[in-house]
This record gives structure tokens, sequence and C-alpha cells, in this order.
């Protein structure tokens, strides 16, 4: 493929990263998409009824720079999924998807996410209100498993169950995720992933694009995962090591990427950011997402530092000294590393 080839979505999802919360705005995907031409973004999950009743613009705008782009809602009702999606459909997102397995206690007490893995006929009844409103297609985000339900034999039927109700593609968190007891950050720790049987569910149901999540944190790693799935979802190792994951990640399309070095990246930020500040915007709102981009590499710990104690209150002046840090750091490294012995 070319770089002026567009793939398609499903080619997109090769690699996307994560909906993950108070992280992946649209902020943080603007940035992303610099690093990365390709890969298929989501939004953070927003609940239906919040699209139905709350600030909606807030909530759903985002940049046309940013597509591929999907949207992750949350819910639990169909009738409220139905018109959330409807209302969605406005705006343009290239796919709308089901959380199914957020755990955190705020989901459960809504009764949706990782809890809806109890009750697969409800998720089936759900994700077919959606695609009967929504020009794009409709995708599930799901655990291997709740509580003590022994995954072996939950997912198999709930992959199943999915595919009967039109669903095409999902994405496996290869966790199971515990309702009590864990917190949503251990539950992104703690369960033991099982990349097996995600892999045997490939086998199981060929004619599905699955797509694999959980403690991948390389390229490595991604490149072998998808020697066995149709793609890889990596979350906080693609927000904590942006440059490392996304970086070079059109290669996986066969493109060329983007940028050399991270400081290219950085600096062709430099505009967006700008723009940014001129529309009353604030330096924090994208250097919050970028702080490791220069993850273990020369003049990591002066960006971050910079940018931490200046960006909420400071402009590009800000961002224009860290950067600099960067760059002598580099220039330091480089001459120690030709001097002699």
């Amino acid at each position: 493929m070319t770089t002026t080839d567009q793939p398609s979505l499903a080619e997109n999802a090769r690699l996307s990263v994560a909906p993950m919360m108070d992280w992946t705005d649209s902020a943080c995907r603007r940035f992303h998409r610099l690093l990365c031409r390709h890969a298929l973004l989501y939004t953070e999950m927003v609940t239906a009824p919040a699209v139905i009743h709350g600030d909606r613009a807030r909530l759903l705008d985002y940049d046309a720079a940013e597509h591929p782009v999907a949207l992750q809602l949350g819910g639990s009702d169909p009738a409220e999924l139905r018109e959330a999606t409807r209302i969605a459909a406005d705006w343009g997102y290239d796919e709308i998807n089901l959380n199914v397995g957020c755990p955190s206690d705020r989901v459960q007490s809504g009764c949706f996410g990782a809890v809806l893995m109890k009750t697969p006929e409800l998720v089936a009844e759900c994700v077919a209100t959606m695609q009967a409103v929504s020009p794009v297609e409709v995708t599930v985000k799901c655990r291997i498993g709740v509580d003590d339900q022994d995954p072996h034999e939950v997912l198999p039927d709930f992959v199943a169950t999915m595919r009967a109700a039109g669903i095409r593609r999902m994405t496996i968190h290869a966790r199971k995720a515990w309702l009590q007891g864990l917190s949503p950050r251990e539950n992104r720790e703690v369960p033991p992933l099982d990349y097996d049987l995600v892999h045997a569910m490939k086998r199981a149901f060929p004619d599905m694009h699955l797509s694999i999540n959980g403690g991948i944190a390389d390229m490595d790693t991604l490149r072998d995962q998808l020697t066995h799935m149709d793609g890889v979802m990596v979350g906080r190792a693609a927000y904590h090591q942006p440059w490392a994951i996304l970086g070079a990640a059109d290669a996986l399309w066969g493109a060329t990427p983007p940028f050399a070095d991270p400081v290219e990246a950085a600096q062709a930020m430099r505009p967006i950011i700008l723009d940014h500040l001129a529309q009353g915007g604030r330096l924090h709102h994208f250097t919050r997402h970028m702080l490791g981009i220069f993850h273990g590499l020369p003049g990591a710990r002066g960006w971050k530092r910079t940018l931490s104690e200046g960006a909420s209150k400071g402009g590009i002046e800000v961002y224009d000294a860290a950067l600099a840090q960067v760059q002598a750091a580099r220039i330091e490294a480089l001459a120690s590393a030709a001097t002699p012995g």
C-alpha cells in the first residue's frame, strides 16, 4: 500500500488505540493521529443517557483530522442506546462501539460495561437496536468473562451470540473482570491474561474480524499478535509511550511513517497547539497527552518537568522551552557518545 491509498476500516483496525476514560479525548486523538495516519482511534466511553440529555457538542464534537475515529457508547437499555446511536449518526463517526468490558463501580451501578457479559441476550438486543439506526458499523468490546464465570465456556457463547446478532467485528480484552474486590486499575493488571483463549476465538469464528487487547506493550508483541488475530488494540502503552507504539506504526500498512524521530513529531504539533491557543484553549489540554513522547530518550525528564509545571498556566513559550531542553540533551548525548574513552 502506498501512502496515498486509504485502507478500509477493518484494515485500519489492524491497530487501534483503546478508549480510555479521561485520556483519549479529542486533543489526545489529534496527537495520536499526527503520529500514525492509519490506526483506528476511539473516544472515551460516553454513556447513552449523557448523549441523550447532556451537552452533545461537548461530548461528541471532534476534529475531522481524527478520522478514522470510533465512538464508544456505554449503556444497557436498548431504547436509550438506539436513541444515542441515532443522535451520534449526525456527527459522522466511522464506527459505533458498545462497551461490554469496563469494570468500574460507576459502570456497574448503571448495569453496563463488563457486567453485561452475564446477559449476552440483552447485549444482542442492544446492538440490534443500534444497528437499526446506525449508518456505520456497530462493534463490541468485551472481556473474556466476569467474576466466577468460566471464560472457556462463556466467551465462545458470547461471541456466537454477537455474531448471530449481526456483529462482525469485536475487540476482546484477554482478561477476566472481577466486579467485586478489584479496582478498575487492578482489573487491568491483576487477572491473568489468556491470549490463547482469544486466539482460539479467531480460529472458531474465522468469518469475524477479531482484535485482541490487554498487556500489549511493544511493537514486537503487537506484530506477533497479528499473526494470530485480525487486529490489536493497545491502551496504556500507546498513551504512556506514544512514539514507541505509534511512531513507526504506519509500517503495518506498508506506509512510510510521517516522522523520522519524536522531535520532528513534537515540532509538527506546534501549529496545532498554536491554533488551539488562539481559540482560547490551554496548553495543558494537549501537552498532558504528550508527556511520554520522549520516553527513554535524552531530555525526557526535562520535557515532562517543564510541561507538568508550566503548561497549566503558560503558553507556547513553555512548549518551546520544553522542546529546547530535549534538543539540548540530544546534542549533549551525541557529544558524549563521540568522545573517546
